[in-house]
């Protein structure tokens, strides 16, 4: 099977410098105030159902918008930009009645943001830029009931979501990712699903990318919403052999460090983090400013605990630009080598030996 060419950069780029990845996609859509009909466009103006909030719908509708978006986060430092492709698989689309145009999404998703990268690399080819295909959770869980009155009850199967998740990865190889990121995890049943799907993709294409995966620790009880520990859910995951374990979401930058922490004493690859700008207020929105983020990352960078960095919720260029000035005074995580022992996962962690 072979690597495309830009894995080889992207190892380099990794052991020169902590890697900065982009800011949130959705913060800046609603900065352009978009409409039903700026989400609906030309093309489907006649569409019968509502469409306003389906952001992924905009990188057919407004593929100038999304463009601008990653070009900004370019500009502001960034090396890895996500595609705004967060929803588009058949299970998220379906409440737009669009599960045909999920494959689209993802192909015109990934080609609006390589058309960006490539353009910041030939303007500096000393610090190439690369595209991050993003895999989102879903809007549903396998491993949790909806119906609080049957607790064996499951609106979607691990078939349902391998093949979803499969169409997805297909698309995002075809419009030029470099990295599959398998990202906001809140159910590691989910998680796997998408694992399974992507290397069934690789194989497909006869093509291997690096891989990405980033879980969210849902609240201060330091779990998943499936009700993992960090530790846990890096053991769950590992057999992917991913190019980095991280977090993003939920939390802020000071509430997250533990976690991240955490991961970086037992994972033996790159660690990520991409935090909110602090916790939401009482109107949803954030707070956080970039040079207040920056502060409580900063302490991350001085203890060695991170490779890749960026935003979630609520930031945007002046957060990652930010970030990124803070980020350059450090040396990337050393990448430890971990004792070989059995190492198993349920909710908690088990270590053998």
């Amino acid at each position: 099977m072979r690597r495309k060419p830009s894995w080889a950069a992207l190892e380099k780029a990794a052991k020169e410098r902590i890697l900065i990845i982009d800011g949130a996609m959705g913060t800046m859509i609603q900065r352009y105030k978009p409409t039903e009909e700026t989400y609906r466009g030309a093309r489907f103006k006649d569409w019968t159902q509502d469409v306003k909030g389906n952001n992924e719908l905009l990188s057919l509708t407004q593929p100038g918008m999304i463009f601008d978006i990653h070009d900004a986060y370019f500009a502001a430092g960034a090396d890895i930009a996500e595609t705004n492709t967060f929803g588009a698989q058949v299970i998220s689309q379906a409440d737009y009645g669009m599960q045909a145009l999920a494959y689209e999404m993802n192909v015109e998703s990934a080609r609006l943001a390589r058309k960006a990268a490539d353009a910041w690399t030939k303007k500096t080819p000393d610090k190439p830029r690369f595209v991050a295909g993003a895999v989102g959770p879903t809007n549903r869980t396998a491993s949790i009931s909806p119906d609080v009155k049957d607790p064996g009850f499951r609106n979607v199967n691990f078939d349902e979501l391998r093949l979803a998740y499969k169409e997805q990865v297909k698309g995002l190889i075809e419009g030029g990712a470099d990295i599959i990121l398998i990202e906001t995890i809140f159910d590691t049943l989910n998680a796997k699903a998408a694992g399974f799907a992507t290397l069934e993709a690789f194989e497909e294409a006869n093509l291997e990318l690096p891989i990405m995966i980033s879980g969210t620790i849902t609240d201060r009880s330091g779990r998943t919403l499936s009700g993992q520990t960090a530790e846990a859910f890096w053991y769950s995951m590992r057999h992917l052999k991913p190019f980095s374990i991280g977090l993003n979401c939920a939390l802020g930058a000071e509430l997250m460090r533990p976690y991240i922490a955490e991961l970086a004493h037992v994972a033996g690859v790159r660690i990520s983090a991409y935090p909110n700008a602090g916790l939401p207020n009482a109107m949803g929105g954030y707070d956080e400013t970039g040079e207040e983020m920056a502060c409580k990352v900063d302490p991350w960078f001085a203890d060695g605990l991170i490779n890749i960095v960026g935003g979630c919720c609520g930031t945007t260029p002046d957060h990652i630009s930010h970030v990124a000035e803070h980020a350059k005074k450090y040396k990337p995580r050393p990448i430890p080598e971990i004792e070989p022992k059995l190492r198993l996962s349920g909710l908690e962690p088990f270590v053998h030996g």
